[in-house]
């Protein structure tokens, strides 16, 4: 078949560029034989079952990531070289696994053997449907993960236990970035409040899930302004926000930045990453030339009240990964018209970070997430 069916409401902006050729298979084609076709850049427009179409994805996941591992346990192991060199082979494997392709009609139903009923979970990372057309399997099944995660949360013992006891849970949205790693968390909790919070409003930069909003509400922050330019993430810290019963204690401002006004504590935790993100996911761990991490430092001095912090939350893997300079932060921070008031350290516990398999294993083991208090220079 032509490429009509793919191009046809395709979401560039969801599934990146549309393959530029298209063939249809069923249940007889062998794994290696799709890996061949995946390989060469041609969509595969499944016909037969849908079960039968996970299983092929799952054998092409493995055979992809036996034969990077292979790749990567020849090539030079020098940073950023490696990074770079894994970051390509990441993109390579979405863009392999995404070339599996399966019917969709309005309404997110998926005229296969065996589907199942897609579309709530569908509808809500992609919106409705309302043109028959092709779209990644692997789409679809990250729509139902992230279907599952918004409906069971995620528990984050620092915000402590709701009226009922139980600890606090925070549902992550399709396409906004999950607190999984939320031992930054911890020094949020644990770092002194600037007596300015008590008496003017305090800002959370790039809100996301509303995490860092709802931390500090819990710690009594009476007044909270959290912005972020994404309609998703404001949808879901809303939503979030609600189920907390902090709403009331906290507005949403869709801002690329900060909020008119100052405050007495502004609280950021940008991409950890500098570098371009490729899809929804990667807005959270890549910050694009550091513009937000510069816009936080350069906007901080004019938006604090007198005696306000900045506070400012940052991994130092860019530096382990050879992406930031040693030192590099510090100077910006200097040349912002910033002074450091004191660091608060934190190991990560993720599990990459144990993972000898891994080929950025060293980088991610020497990683420390760090809390930054700041405040201006000529205070």
């Amino acid at each position: 078949m032509d490429d009509s069916g793919v191009s046809s409401g395709w979401r560039a902006d969801l599934f990146g560029p549309p393959p530029a050729r298209t063939i249809e298979a069923d249940d007889s084609l062998a794994a290696d034989a799709a890996l061949r076709l995946v390989a060469e850049g041609t969509g595969i427009a499944w016909r037969g079952d849908w079960h039968n179409a996970r299983q092929l994805v799952d054998a092409l996941g493995r055979r992809l990531e036996a034969r990077e591992r292979r790749n990567a346990a020849r090539a030079d192991p020098a940073l950023p070289a490696a990074f770079h060199r894994w970051r390509l082979a990441e993109a390579r494997r979405a863009r392999q696994l995404g070339a599996i392709l399966v019917p969709v009609e309005p309404g997110w139903s998926v005229p296969l053997r065996r589907a199942p009923d897609l579309r709530t979970a569908a509808e809500q990372a992609f919106g409705e449907l309302d043109a028959p057309g092709l779209v990644p399997l692997r789409a679809l099944l990250g729509a139902v993960g992230a279907f599952e995660w918004r409906r069971r949360g995620i528990e984050l013992p620092a915000l402590g236990p709701n009226d009922d006891g139980e600890i606090a849970r925070i549902h992550p949205h399709y396409g906004v970035f999950a607190p999984v790693r939320h031992e930054y968390l911890d020094l949020l909790v644990a770092a002194p409040l600037p007596a300015a919070s008590a008496r003017a409003p305090v800002f959370d930069i790039g809100t996301g899930t509303g995490v860092i909003a709802a931390l500090l509400a819990r710690r009594g922050i009476g007044r909270i302004i959290a912005t972020d330019n994404s309609d998703r993430a404001l949808a879901c810290a809303a939503d979030n926000l609600g189920r907390l019963g902090l709403a009331d204690r906290i507005e949403l401002l869709a801002a690329d930045g900060y909020p008119p006004g100052r405050a007495g504590l502004v609280v950021c935790n940008p991409p950890w990453l500098p570098g371009k993100a490729t899809t929804l996911l990667e807005q959270g761990v890549y910050d694009p030339d550091s513009r937000m991490l510069s816009g936080f430092l350069e906007g901080l001095a004019a938006h604090l009240e007198p005696g306000g912090e900045g506070w400012l939350l940052m991994s130092n893997l860019a530096e382990r990964l050879g992406l930031r300079a040693e030192g590099e932060l510090e100077g910006r921070i200097a040349a912002a018209g910033l002074r450091v008031l004191g660091r608060d350290e934190i190991r990560p516990r993720h599990r990459r970070s144990r993972d000898p398999g891994d080929p950025l294993a060293g980088a991610r083991g020497a990683e420390i997430v760090s809390l930054w208090r700041l405040a201006p220079a000529e205070g």
